[in-house]
């Protein structure tokens, strides 16, 4: 495990929640918080494990192990999403789990934390395998989730389309069509338009505020997008749209470069077409470490956690970064930008725009009521503008980093409602 006071040694190996814990603690330095809350917010609330047997195509049987962490729900119902993803671990939904409950709370938005997946390839799966998985998971999870109690979303290796099969199966055990159980659905069956472009449209904006705040020109900015998935593409769009230079994009295979710019509408990204990111006629192609370390204005890596470690900190040569993914940096990294005065834009607020349209669309689910594209965007862009000046003024305020200040504005408003409920016998 990488110890805060060392830059040199190598920190692949944090897990998310040991990330999570070391930001916990960063930003209550600052507040005085009581430590019983302090200590209760290190730990999930709970977190189930539980197995699932799947029937293949071919009639074999195999069974997969599923994880649904808990963390906080002193403000509201439980909330985030379900990865698909051979990788998933307790610790990791944990971690994941403790920056939802931050997100939620950064976005004044009145939910709690949580995470879960299932240990699994779906590159491996028939789409029938994948429903019967997504099904079969539902069951298990019915007793712990509810449309009052946690609302599950997509995540890597998931989407709409599995939403609508968890939120069926679901509501098939109820007896009544519940679709608040779940967002990201397809608005056909209770989904929020815009959802799906939510957390790239949010890091557009953020970066669009951050520019603002350091007096950039977004005609004059070149930026470099590690990913160029669901989030990667909407936020690279939405910049291209304001006049920002998208110089490089990547998928999974590799990146490509224009020093002069790319088209974004016209590379698809790596949700639409697979390889078709690194298969793009470009001027140059690079390697995803490349493009981490490329003169631009702007990084931003939206791809997987842990790409900006200790090792290559001191490499990238972006004047900023603005968090697309969830914990794309470990804590070695940060305190390198930290002494460097590199401004890390953290993932909390600059991708909450999915959790916040998720919001959105449990509050049409509730009140059965769907919402246009306009309102959706309208709105959001209100939320992001007010999320991003509460952090902004502490960031002015005190003398710590925008990753600081946003734990700061998130840990205020959780301990606030800890102390004001108290603590059950």
């Amino acid at each position: 495990m990488t110890t805060t006071d060392s830059t040199t040694e190598p920190d692949e190996t944090e897990s998310a929640v040991e990330t999570a814990r070391r930001q916990l603690e960063r930003a209550a330095a600052h507040l005085d918080i009581d430590e019983g809350v302090i200590e209760r917010l290190r730990h999930p609330t709970s977190v189930y494990r539980v197995s699932i047997p799947l029937e293949r195509d071919d009639g074999s049987q195999e069974m997969y192990t599923g994880y649904r962490a808990h963390h906080d729900s002193v403000r509201g119902p439980y909330k985030g999403g379900l990865r698909y993803h051979p990788g998933v671990t307790e610790d990791e939904c944990i971690g994941l789990s403790m920056w939802m409950t931050w997100k939620c709370a950064v976005m004044d938005i009145p939910f709690g934390g949580a995470k879960g997946g299932v240990i699994v390839d779906p590159k491996d799966l028939s789409s029938n395998e994948k429903e019967r998985l997504t099904r079969r998971f539902a069951e298990e999870l019915r007793p712990m989730i509810g449309p009052m109690r946690d609302i599950p979303a997509p995540d890597m290796g998931t989407g709409p389309q599995s939403m609508a099969w968890f939120m069926d199966a679901y509501s098939m055990q109820e007896g009544q069509t519940e679709p608040g159980v779940v967002t990201g659905k397809p608005p056909v069956v209770g989904g929020s338009y815009g959802r799906e472009e939510a957390p790239g449209r949010s890091v557009g904006i953020v970066t669009r505020e951050a520019l603002a705040y350091y007096d950039r020109d977004p005609a004059e900015t070149a930026v470099a997008v590690q990913g160029f998935g669901s989030v990667g593409a909407n936020a690279a769009r939405y910049l291209d749209e304001l006049g920002a230079s998208i110089v490089a994009v990547s998928d999974v295979d590799g990146a490509i470069y224009d020093p002069d710019g790319l088209d974004t509408g016209d590379v698809e990204g790596h949700d639409e077409s697979p390889g078709m990111v690194s298969g793009y006629d470009a001027p140059e192609t690079l390697t995803n470490e490349e493009l981490l370390e490329l003169d631009v204005d702007v990084l931003i890596p939206a791809a997987i956690g842990n790409v900006l470690t200790g090792e290559n900190a001191r490499g990238v040569d972006a004047d900023m970064i603005v968090e697309g993914a969830n914990g794309p940096t470990t804590s070695t990294a940060d305190q390198i930008f930290e002494e460097r005065d590199v401004p890390v834009i953290p993932d909390i607020i600059a991708n909450a725009g999915g959790v916040t349209v998720s919001y959105f669309e449990w509050l049409q689910d509730i009140n059965r009521r769907s919402w246009r594209l306009e309102r959706v965007n309208e709105e959001l862009e209100t939320e992001m503008r007010r999320a991003w000046t509460d952090v902004r003024r502490e960031y002015e305020s005190r003398d710590v980093t925008w990753r600081d200040a946003t734990y700061i504005v998130a840990l205020e408003r959780i301990a606030a409602a800890h102390e004001a409920r108290g603590l059950w016998p």
